[in-house]
Parts: C-alpha cells; structure tokens; sequence
C-alpha cells in the first residue's frame, strides 16, 4: 500500500504565495510515474491544475500557466507546487496524485486533500 501526504495549504491574501508538497510513503517497494495536482472548488468537479514525468516534462491548466510551478524530487518521492500570484478563483480543496506501481498493481493514488484559500 501507498500513501500520499500533502502539506502547506492555508489562507492567503489575493496576489500572495504558497507552496503546497505532497510525499508518498509505502510499505513496498514502489516506482512513480506521473505526479501532479488536482483541484476541487465547492460545487464543481476537480479538474487537473499541472503534472510531472518522471522525466521532468510538465503541463498545466491555462488558468495557472505563468503563476504555479510544478516540480518533483524523484530521490525523495516528493511533488510540490509553488503558487505565486494567487486569485481568489483559485480557492479549492488542491489533491496530490501519482502514477504508482506498487506490484502487482499499477493505478492512481490520491492524497487527502489540502485546503487553499485566497481571500483578503
């Protein structure tokens, strides 16, 4: 089994920074494959905010592009995003996600969600 912990979610002015990280853990011996974020805001579906390779190769969502980074420290299991220019639309539950294979089992493993508010 494998577990992915997210952190740093808060409130923050409009304009402002945050740096939301994610690691996964597990009992097994396990290999990543894609990692990225996901976000939810009330009463709409979640939809992808960015993802990573293995390999580095990244892709956001046009309403980020310019203002989050994604980045990811495949020694250390880890994914984070840094969120600069922050707008109050972008208020969400934000979830880690990662492409894991764990064998026998190859799927998609979440985290719990972290909640990001932009808000003066």
């Amino acid at each position: 089994q494998v577990q992915l912990v997210e952190s740093g979610g808060g409130l923050v002015q409009p304009g402002g920074s945050l740096r939301l990280s994610c690691a996964a853990s597990g009992s097994r011996a396990f290999v990543i494959g894609n990692m990225g974020w996901y976000r939810q805001a009330p009463g709409k579906q979640r939809e992808l905010v960015a993802t990573i390779s293995s390999g580095g190769n990244t892709n956001y969502a046009d309403s980020v592009k310019g203002r989050f980074t994604i980045s990811r420290d495949n020694a250390k299991n880890t994914v984070a995003l840094q969120m600069n220019s922050l707008k109050p639309e972008d208020t969400a539950v934000y979830y880690c996600y990662g492409n894991i294979a764990a064998l026998p089992t190859i799927r998609d493993y979440w985290g719990q969600g972290t909640q990001v508010t932009v808000s003066s």
